[in-house]
């Protein structure tokens, strides 16, 4: 393109010489070599029509003009007479574009990137642009830590002055990170400091997360995690020198070294606040987490500063700041702070936007919002309608913008940013556990119908043991203050042969009514009443128990129960959480129009510590009773029961308890407690992949049947380890357990496992 374009340069500048002619007026213009583009787009672009005078600026405007629309490779005017001759040579067009070889990357994504460089097929073929085409695909490859791939282009002549490009791809091997070395450290292991980084070595997990594939965005934020790993240690002058990342000559391994600086641990003084503290000083100053004594941390001052900020943020100063100015001493090592505050003006909201909702009513958001219009700007009330309105799960992201309104120095707009998800989903699998063995499931969840935010879905669970059909519909916001409202519909049967509780079967019918009220941000209680019909199945060799339960009350049971509940939960999130806590009482009672009158009422609590940045403790526990009244008994299919994945690990499911003295089947009980601690932490190699968790545990419980005495020494015990993935295909929990005082009669089961929603 170069050559042609000197060639078209010195044409123009020779042309006054070559044409020397003298001016004529035009009696015809002739256009030859076009192919494909059409005479009159030509004659669009000359400076000259016919009947008008020709002259030698002209021709030289004109031959700019045809080349500058990048049409042609060569151009060229000739005059026969008093007509205009325009002889052009058309460009070749894309007649296709194609790709061999390519595993790596979808070819049409691919071609929809070409189009934005302007490559695609139909438009005029520019070996420049297949040039930095080339390289482009190239750079995509090496962002995969494919670093040995070549690509060859080639351009195929076709009739009709068109070209095939083809674009072969030899991907060659992933380049893996052979290792990675920091230099200069003094003061801690370089394991340690290698434990910040994403980026790592080649390990048994690495296939999944491609850790070890370099990435020029993961190492500096892996930089950057170094960086904040010394600074909130007290190393204030800390510094990264240099990095170096360099590849072995056949392309297949990387080498990341590090060089750094740590200087000098320094402790921190004096903290002081300054400026206008419009809330008593007192207060704030219980804010403040860096204290004098401790080495200097970056991240409890700044946690110390936006603790400030958003305390003032609660009072309506939405643009208040808090600067910490540091007074450092070399000599004696320690640095003070003067944290100067500057609460700006008190500002009200003075409307509140919502954007981004294509399909989700308005009202669906604005109904979880806590920030009211008119009202002095609240920033926890802010933060707190964010939560809310991520935890109806409708939408992939929410993000909460508070614009000043131009012309005013004491108003702000809210605009609510969201981002709609698919909120249907349909469910055709297979799910496995070592109680249920083959599940096959399905279910059809759509949480936000036609955007009103009302939930409807039919689930299908097909197990050995259970088999579900239900259907449910709930309205979260009935009224207007927030009480919901919900109908379910449900066929239940079990078969307990497998289980060991005696051979029989039942089938439940049923549905009922549920509301929920909320009594503040984290607590809500639950009341329903529903109707369910049972019908019991014996067979030869039934337990004798539940023949006489069969002579005595007959097969066939009429309920109508009674439920409530109150629930507390202050988790920081649903799917991983490290801490807050979730609380739930539930009972049932049934009404005096049924075949049987029993309750059953149960306590559960689990909370959440964070140990380290890492580890999470989890300790649950659960006390569930229930027992007949009106002179009948608690129904057997109604019982209690404890073991298993969900449970107490190590035991076969729904194996503790008391057993029947003639055949030694579990009758379960109308007492149940169970307990357990786990700490939890990432997958190691995962990185910050939160998908995949490991946990060191030990749970005990015990069922009790009617008249025994509860006491805990008759509790077992496990200790094991466990895994949790949320996989594609559905949750899969894995447990390793060894039993730690179990008695000879005790169903043991040391390896458990559950791969697919039950429901």
């Amino acid at each position: 393109m170069a050559r042609t374009l000197l060639g078209a340069i010195l044409f123009v500048l020779c042309a006054r010489a070559a044409w020397a002619f003298d001016p004529f007026v035009v009696r015809d213009i002739r256009v030859e070599g076009i192919q494909r583009i059409e005479a009159g787009t030509i004659f669009s672009y000359l400076p000259v029509k016919v009947g008008e005078t020709m002259t030698d600026e002209k021709a030289a405007q004109a031959i700019r003009t045809l080349f500058g629309t990048g049409f042609f490779r060569d151009v060229r005017l000739e005059v026969a007479g008093d007509v205009l001759i325009v002889m052009v040579e058309e460009r070749p067009a894309i007649a296709s574009i194609e790709f061999t070889g390519m595993r790596e990357f979808d070819a049409e994504q691919v071609k929809r990137g070409l189009r934005e460089v302007g490559m695609q097929e139909g438009r005029i073929f520019d070996r420049a642009q297949l040039d930095q085409a080339e390289q482009e695909i190239k750079r995509q490859y090496l962002s995969r830590g494919k670093y040995g791939v070549q690509v060859t282009t080639t351009a195929t002549p076709l009739e009709r002055n068109r070209v095939a490009i083809t674009f072969a791809m030899d991907e060659g091997e992933v380049a893996k990170i052979k290792s990675i070395n920091i230099v200069g450290n003094q003061s801690f292991r370089e394991k340690d400091l290698l434990d910040v980084f994403v980026l790592r070595t080649p390990g048994w997990l690495t296939w999944y997360t491609k850790n070890d594939q370099y990435s020029r965005q993961k190492l500096q934020a892996d930089l950057e995690n170094l960086r904040s790993y010394y600074m909130n240690r007290g190393y204030l002058d800390f510094n990264i020198d240099s990095t170096q990342v360099s590849i072995t000559p056949d392309r297949r391994d990387i080498y990341l070294t590090v060089n750094i600086t740590e200087g000098e641990k320094y402790t921190v003084s004096g903290v002081k606040l300054g400026g206008e503290m419009l809330v008593p000083e007192e207060e704030l100053r219980r804010l403040v987490t860096i204290k004098p004594g401790e080495p200097f941390s970056r991240e409890k001052l700044t946690e110390s500063s936006k603790k400030i900020i958003d305390r003032l943020g609660n009072d309506g100063y939405a643009f208040a700041n808090a600067n910490a100015v540091p007074e450092i001493d070399r000599d004696k090592r320690t640095v003070a702070f003067t944290v100067m505050i500057d609460p700006g003006r008190r500002v009200y909201v003075r409307r509140i936007n919502v954007v981004g909702n294509t399909r989700t009513r308005d009202v669906v958001i604005r109904r979880e919002m806590r920030q009211l219009e008119g009202a002095f700007y609240d920033a926890e009330k802010l933060q707190l309608s964010k939560r809310r309105i991520d935890k109806t799960q409708y939408f992939a992201d929410v993000e909460v913008e508070t614009p000043p309104v131009a012309g005013t120095t004491d108003q702000v707009d809210v605009t609510i940013r969201v981002k709609e998800r698919p909120t249907g989903s349909i469910l055709l699998g297979l799910g496995f556990s070592n109680a249920d063995r083959l599940m096959l499931q399905g279910a059809v969840q759509q949480a936000n119908v036609f955007g009103s935010g009302n939930s409807v879905g039919a689930q299908v669970n097909l197990g050995k043991i259970n088999k579900v059909l239900s259907f449910s519909f709930t309205d979260p916001y009935y009224t207007v203050d927030g009480v919901s409202r919900g109908f379910d519909v449900y066929n239940r049967r079990v078969n307990a042969s497998s289980l060991g509780l005696g051979n029989y079967k039942t089938n439940a019918l049923g549905g009922g009514v549920r509301f929920g009220m909320p009594l503040s941000e984290t607590e809500s209680i639950q009341f329903g009443i529903s109707a369910e019909r049972t019908a019991l199945e014996l067979f030869a060799d039934s337990p004798v128990r539940l023949l006489r339960f069969q002579n005595e009350f007959g097969s066939k049971y009429a309920f109508l129960i009674g439920t409530f509940g109150w629930a507390r939960d202050t988790l920081d999130s649903a799917i991983w959480p490290t801490t807050g806590s979730v609380t739930r009482a539930s009972g049932e009672v049934t009404l005096p129009a049924g075949d049987f009158r029993y309750y059953k009422a149960g306590l559960e609590h689990q909370q959440f510590y964070p140990v380290t940045r890492d580890l999470t403790l989890s300790l649950r526990g659960d006390i569930a009773a229930g027992d007949g009244f009106g002179g009948r008994p608690l129904p057997f299919f109604k019982n209690y029961y404890a073991g298993g994945v969900s449970s107490v690990r190590g035991y076969n499911t729904a194996s503790l308890g008391p057993r029947d003295p003639a055949d030694g089947s579990v009758i379960g009980g109308n007492r149940r407690i169970t307990a357990g601690g786990e700490l939890l932490f990432p997958m190691p190699g995962s990185g910050l992949d939160k998908s995949m968790r490991l946990g060191v545990f030990i749970d005990g419980g015990q069922v009790y049947g009617s008249g025994s005495k509860m006491s805990l020494s008759d509790l077992r015990y496990a200790a094991g380890v466990s895994f949790a993935w949320t996989s594609p295909i559905g949750p899969l929990r894995v447990s390793l357990a060894a039993p730690l005082n179990s008695k000879p009669e005790d169903n043991i089961q040391r390896f458990q496992f559950m791969l697919g929603q039950v429901f």
